[in-house]
């Protein structure tokens, strides 16, 4: 495989999201785009109406993901595939960096006081039309219910949320969620319904929260702890849920 030139931003985002994969042991994974095609969650969005792929195209998919796969040359800036089959979706990542690069230019222009948000990623910095903080709410997790669960405070810091309550679908009784586990190529089944990243960085949160997601509540709240990185869950319990967050998030939650 030739290596190939790619533009910065490309490279940026490409380097992060591997950094990202060493970090989690491989939760977060820029290459299984071709599994989400599988399951039905892809630019497509039609193999899911008829049929949930067997084990064994699952088997042969995965043989052909993996991030060990895709190769970087920070010093030229170049990238290669060592598998000619090897797909990149960045759309666990893309939104956080675009809504890094949105801020980066209104500090340029000195602008003190705004908020930006991407597909649900975003960044608060100054003060809104209240002289207060950014007041970000954080979606209870239900399929049909777009209520508030809890209340961030955003100033000068970046939020991405990933959550598994909303894109899914029903086959035969089984709910399948468009979170996959690039370790098994399949839906996570775990009780983590949905996860709350703070960060400065929005392309770390976002890439974060898809990770934190595929770990599941209790990996995902060690890595946390381990990397001082302030986390908020909603995890299933029984008919309901429970909340659980890091200390570090305590600090950015309003009182209810």
């Amino acid at each position: 495989p030739e290596w190939q030139t790619v533009s910065p931003a490309l490279f940026n985002v490409l380097e992060h999201a591997l950094q990202v994969s060493k970090l989690t042991s491989g939760a977060f994974d820029v290459t299984i785009g071709p599994l989400v095609n599988l399951w039905g969650f892809g630019p497509t969005r039609n193999h899911y109406a008829t049929e949930v792929p067997s084990d064994t195209v699952i088997i042969r998919v995965l043989q052909h993901t993996g991030y060990e796969k895709l190769q970087l040359a920070p010093e030229i800036k170049q990238i290669r595939k060592t598998d000619s089959e090897l797909y990149v979706d960045l759309s666990g990542i893309a939104k956080g960096y675009a809504v890094d690069q949105i801020a980066n230019y209104l500090d340029k222009k000195a602008i003190q006081h705004y908020l930006v948000e991407i597909g649900g990623e975003l960044i608060g910095k100054g003060r809104n039309t209240r002289g207060e903080a950014w007041q970000i709410g954080i979606e209870q997790a239900l399929p049909l219910n777009r209520s508030v669960q809890r209340i961030v405070s955003l100033d000068n810091l970046a939020m991405a949320t990933s959550g598994d309550y909303r894109n899914y679908y029903e086959k035969d009784g089984l709910r399948y969620s468009h979170t996959l586990d690039p370790a098994t190529g399949k839906p996570i089944r775990h009780r983590l319904a949905s996860v709350t990243v703070l960060h400065e960085s929005c392309m770390h949160a976002d890439a974060m929260a898809t990770a934190f997601m595929v770990m599941g509540p209790e990996k995902a709240l060690q890595l946390a702890n381990e990397q001082q990185v302030p986390i908020y869950m909603i995890v299933k319990s029984g008919d309901g849920f429970e909340e659980r967050y890091t200390d570090k998030f305590k600090t950015y939650l309003n009182k209810l």
